[in-house]
């Protein structure tokens, strides 16, 4: 099977290229040519590439940093609740290591969940209390819950789900997509990210939703709230549109006449970034404007949609921008890092994005997107069965849990009104059909088209893909 969109060690490419333009066949104009061609023959390129027929064509990540605790709100145990204050057992521990915030604890004291949980739907999915919205559209989701990762605190093991990689410096998921799929819409990012604005928690840093080693134009371009939802994207003071154009217009006179004798791919991305730029001065200014959305949309989604930079408009601005081709939309919402007084924040955190989370797959399903839109919800690892400190009934905490943890799906592709993968009865760890991040990495991948160890980029000597060196495509996920 052929490499799909493969890329080359710069000075490789640099001297092929080199060679074939002097034969006279004009590289550097038909580069140039190609990262401005127009949308219909980009797209059957990307068809052409493609490994088999894809299931979706985008995907939305509404990720929850910080870790949400799977106990309190997917994974119900009540053997934790008749167990409550008891000490987790050695043979359920197996020795395991802990992070250094519990790893001194001479008790270790099991913690049943605050919240009632209730089975919905023809599934029977049991869902706490707490997520209510989430509840009510429990047979259009799949649940994972027997997710794994090596990684034990978050800096990597966030890394590692956005990169496949614990240590920075790899592309992300977008980025991957962004390379691989090419673009839908060329008056869009690819790649777009926004964060939920005024939250604490762990830091979220802009290497997240990097390109990596790969060509920068691929990255995460950052939606932010207030008037300037793109940064540096409006003219300058005393400069027109009109201005603007013919400025691009003689810098791609000039890049192209240097791309005649020399391929630099950075310059090649500064010319496509510009050009992008320059579309995304008109079409951004709408995407962004929810003043023609009907009342019933901001009922649905919840008040907050009303306000930039929410969770909820953040979600509502996600559907807009999937309706306009954006390949690839990550959401941040920080403050699910619950070590102490977790029966009260996590009910914050539930109250802040269930709504709008169960809006946003109601509104994708009732405009026929779902089926070619795969959302996501999930953090970096899961919490603990025991409390990490003191226990106290009305303010305890838990620590991280990489060794099993739970995440739902909702669209194209995907088996809904199931429940995947099992826990054991103390949550510590997996029973069945464990699922490792890569796995998950390669069966979105599969689910666009793309086998995963077919996407590649040559890199220092060495092809490097999105799941690395190992990870399967899951089928029991696969409708």
């Amino acid at each position: 099977m052929h490499t799909l969109c493969t890329g080359h060690d710069t000075p490789a490419a640099f001297s092929r290229r080199q060679l074939l333009n002097r034969f006279g066949m004009g590289l550097g104009g038909l580069a140039l040519a190609d990262m401005l061609d127009a949308d219909t023959a980009s797209q059957a390129r990307v068809v052409e590439r493609l490994h088999h027929a894809p299931l979706i064509k985008r995907v939305i990540f509404l990720f929850q940093s910080g870790a949400p605790s799977q106990i309190d709100l997917f994974d119900h145990k009540p053997l934790l609740n008749k167990k409550h204050g008891t000490q987790l057992p050695a043979e359920i521990r197996k020795g395991q290591r802990l992070t250094s915030m519990t790893g001194s604890q001479s008790s270790f004291p099991l913690v049943g969940s605050s919240y009632k949980f209730q089975q919905h739907g023809e599934s029977g999915a049991w869902i706490s209390e707490s997520l209510p919205h989430t509840a009510k559209i429990s047979d259009d989701l799949c649940f994972i819950h027997s997710m794994h990762t090596e990684a034990i605190n978050h800096g990597p093991a966030v890394t590692f789900i956005q990169t496949g990689s614990q240590f920075p410096g790899r592309p992300s998921m977008g980025a991957w997509l962004s390379y691989g799929l090419g673009s839908e819409n060329r008056d869009f990012p690819d790649f777009v990210v926004m964060v939920t604005k005024d939250k604490g928690g762990q830091p979220l840093v802009a290497r997240l939703w990097g390109s990596g080693f790969l060509p920068s134009r691929h990255q995460g371009v950052r939606f932010r709230s207030g008037k300037d939802p793109v940064l540096y994207l409006e003219n300058p003071a005393g400069i027109d549109l009109l201005s603007r154009r013919d400025a691009l217009d003689t810098l791609q006179q000039l890049h192209k006449l240097q791309l005649q004798t020399a391929l630099d791919p950075h310059l090649q991305t500064r010319i496509s970034q510009y050009e992008l730029a320059y579309r995304m001065q008109m079409s951004i200014p709408d995407a962004t404007d929810l003043s023609d959305e009907p009342e019933y949309i901001f009922r649905d989604y919840g008040e907050d949609a009303r306000q930039p930079g929410t969770y909820a408009a953040n979600c509502l601005l996600a559907r807009r921008l999937a309706e306009r081709g954006v390949r690839f939309i990550q959401l941040y919402h920080p403050g699910w890092d619950h070590h102490r007084n977790l029966p009260q924040s996590i009910a914050r955190q539930c109250r802040e994005t269930d709504r709008a989370s169960a809006a946003l797959v109601r509104d994708l399903k009732q405009r026929g997107m779902l089926q070619d839109t795969l959302v996501i919800w999930g953090g970096e690892f899961g919490r603990t069965n025991y409390c990490q400190g003191k226990l106290n009934d009305a303010n305890f905490g838990r620590d991280h849990h990489p060794r099993c943890f739970t995440i739902w799906m909702a669209g194209g592709g995907i088996r809904r009104a199931t429940s995947y993968g099992r826990t054991d009865p103390y949550c510590y760890n997996i029973d069945e059909s464990p699922v490792h991040i890569h796995d998950l990495q390669a069966t979105i991948l599969h689910l666009l088209g793309i086998d995963h160890e077919q996407l590649t980029y040559k890199f220092q000597g060495r092809r490097y893909r999105l799941t690395d060196v190992h990870g399967k495509v899951v089928t029991g996920l696969v409708a």
